[in-house]
C-alpha cells in the first residue's frame, strides 16, 4: 500500500491526538492535552502548518475532534466509519489546494486557508482516515492489544499483523510475562 509522505504525516496527527485522550482510552494515562502550551506543543511536533495564535476555543475544538477520531476508529463497519468521517471532514470546511511549502513537493492540503487548528487537523486527518477507508484497508486503524493500554496506531506492516502500539513496550512486556508463566508453569 502506498502511503504518501503528507498522508503518512496526518496519520501520525491523528494517532498522536488520539493517543493524547484521558483514561478513556488508556487505562491510568492523563489527558496531555491539558493547555494552550500543551496544545502549541503539539502543533509544532507534528508540524502542522498556517496555525495562528491558539485561544481555549482551539483547545475545546481540538478535543473534540479528538473525540470525533475515537468515534471512527471504534466504528464497527465501513459504512459507519464514512458516514463519520462525512461528518467529520464536511465540518471543517475542506478547500482542497495544491501547496509545495516548506521543501516539501507538492502535496494536497484539504484545509481552508486561514483554518483553525482543529478544522485542519478534522479536514487533513480525516482525509487520510478515508484514503484507508476506500483502499480497503480500515481495519489498518487499531488500537493496541496489550490490556493495559488503548493507544491507538496505524498498522502498515505489510501482512496488517501488528499488534502492539510499540513492539519494544507493550509487546515485549506481554512476551516476557507470557515466558515466565510459561517457566512457572514448567517448574510447577
Amino acid at each position: 500500500m502506498m502511503i504518501t509522505h503528507d498522508t503518512r504525516c496526518a496519520l501520525d496527527a491523528v494517532v498522536a491526538l488520539l493517543n493524547s485522550a484521558p483514561e478513556g482510552e488508556s487505562p491510568g494515562a492523563p489527558d496531555s492535552l491539558t493547555g494552550l502550551g500543551a496544545l502549541a506543543d503539539f502543533v509544532r511536533r507534528h508540524n502542522i502548518s498556517d496555525v495562528g495564535v491558539l485561544g481555549e476555543n482551539d483547545l475545546a475544538a481540538v478535543r473534540s475532534v479528538r473525540a470525533r477520531f475515537a468515534q471512527v476508529f471504534a466504528a464497527n463497519d465501513d459504512r459507519t466509519a464514512a458516514a463519520l468521517l462525512n461528518q467529520l471532514v464536511a465540518s471543517a470546511g475542506t478547500t482542497p489546494q495544491l501547496t509545495d511549502h516548506d521543501s516539501y513537493d507538492w502535496h494536497v492540503h484539504y484545509f481552508a486557508p486561514g483554518a483553525s487548528v482543529a478544522d485542519h487537523l478534522a479536514a487533513d486527518g480525516g482525509m487520510a482516515v478515508a484514503f484507508l477507508l476506500v483502499a480497503g484497508e480500515r481495519e489498518r486503524l487499531r488500537r493496541c492489544e496489550a490490556p493495559d493500554c488503548r493507544h491507538a496506531f496505524v498498522d502498515l506492516s505489510r501482512n496488517r499483523s501488528r499488534r502492539y502500539c510499540d513492539s519494544r513496550t507493550c509487546g515485549n512486556r506481554l512476551h516476557v510475562a507470557a515466558y515466565r508463566a510459561r517457566r512457572r508453569e514448567a517448574a510447577g
